[in-house]
């Protein structure tokens, strides 16, 4: 789980305007974040399989919204992709 701040860093790292915290580049970006820490517990936790199927639904949501942001806006993604270094 992300922190508030933390969470407030990449919104204000990848937000399109001043009032954006759900633009698929800002979703992505909070998924990838929460995808990384998941991956750092599931190392030292290698039986928490809960954490498991919660990593899984969060790469599946993740993939989702990167299929929609090429498909709508591909300059974005390809910005968003190199950032994220994905």
């Amino acid at each position: 789980m992300l922190s508030p701040g933390r969470k407030k860093r990449i919104i204000e790292k990848f937000k399109i305007h001043s009032t954006d915290t759900g633009s698929p580049q800002v979703q992505i970006a909070i998924l990838s974040e929460e995808i990384k820490e998941l991956n750092e517990h599931l190392r030292s936790h290698k039986k928490d399989f809960s954490s498991r199927r919660g990593l899984i639904k969060k790469v599946s949501e993740r993939r989702r919204l990167m299929k929609y942001l090429k498909r709508e806006d591909v300059k974005a993604y390809d910005d968003l992709m190199a950032k994220l270094k994905i």
